[in-house]
């Protein structure tokens, strides 16, 4: 959860998680949707599906792997979660990169390389920090220590040097350079795709709503009906049935990498086709599709279009 995402985003999530599943076998058995929908809101939901997955691989094998390698495989851990288990609950000795331990890194040995393109140079440096004699007596502080040093001391910004216990040996301190490490390459604008949803609503208070493809951006999740988004602007799509379309405006939601703009249409219907899921309002959904709801809801109530 806590992969692109804040931790005091998170909180209110994880404890939710661990009240429905207590147990890794709680999580492996859970339907596939009722996780989705716990997940809502949280967005990057492939992570939810590795989530699934991985729970289901390591109720099946008995345990977790021990070893990096054998956690390497289960699905959904990657490099940097496979050490950081490995070293925290394993005792492997590996030394976990995430961000803070990149810019510790980066400022220890003066690594100027602009990120991205430096990161494997960043992770081959961190690498011999594992040589430290706490390294190898206790992988696990050893990370947590790196981790909270670049949380609390080495910031992002204006770092703690003079109480850095690292300070006599950081390249970066030494060179006056340290507040402008790790460089970090300029970014490129982001890249604006644009759409259209209809919000439908029948007499019963349903709106209707479809199921995305399994693999790929909200995997799974349910959405507004609309157009597929394109990288060029045109006319609003036509609605999917005839009636009192309502104009609620436009959404805007950013993505990693992109920006979506959505144009929302909305309109009261007698019943809804048969293709769409009849579902209250506060189904749960995507973040994006629960701004378009707002919006649409909003013009029904209103009128305004």
């Amino acid at each position: 959860m806590l992969q692109q995402t804040t931790v005091t985003t998170v909180i209110p999530y994880f404890q939710r998680f661990l009240e429905q599943f207590p147990t890794i076998a709680d999580l492996a058995a859970a339907p596939d949707d009722h996780v989705l929908n716990l997940w809502a809101g949280l967005g990057y939901y492939a992570r939810a599906r590795n989530l699934i997955a991985c729970a289901r691989a390591v109720t099946a094998r008995g345990d977790f792997p021990a070893t990096l390698e054998g956690l390497r495989a289960l699905p959904g851990i990657g490099a940097y979660t496979a050490a950081a288990i490995g070293a925290i609950a394993f005792s492997c000795p590996v030394v976990p990169v995430d961000g803070n331990v990149e810019r510790v890194t980066a400022r220890i040995f003066a690594i100027d390389a602009p990120l991205p393109a430096a990161k494997q140079t960043i992770a081959a440096a961190a690498a011999t920090l594992g040589a430290q004699k706490a390294a190898r007596t206790a992988p696990g502080d050893f990370a947590q220590a790196l981790f909270d040093l670049g949380a609390t001391l080495c910031t992002p910004r204006n770092p703690s040097c003079l109480l850095c216990p690292w300070q006599r040996n950081c390249a970066a301190h030494a060179n006056g350079i340290a507040n402008a490490l790790p460089r970090k390459a300029a970014k490129t604008p982001r890249p604006i795709r644009y759409g259209t949803v209809f919000l439908l609503r029948d007499a019963a208070g349903n709106i209707g709503l479809r199921r995305r493809p399994p693999r790929g951006l909200l995997g799974g999740m349910f959405e507004l009906p609309g157009s597929p988004w394109a990288e060029q602007q045109a006319p609003p799509a036509a609605p999917p049935i005839a009636g009192h379309w309502q104009d609620a405006g436009a959404i805007i939601h950013v993505f990693t990498h992109f920006e979506l703009r959505l144009a929302v249409q909305a309109a009261h219907v007698a019943h809804l086709p048969n293709e769409l899921t009849p579902a209250p309002p506060d189904h749960p959904l995507p973040t994006v599709m629960k701004k378009a709801v707002a919006a649409g809801l909003a013009a029904l109530l209103t009128g305004v279009g």
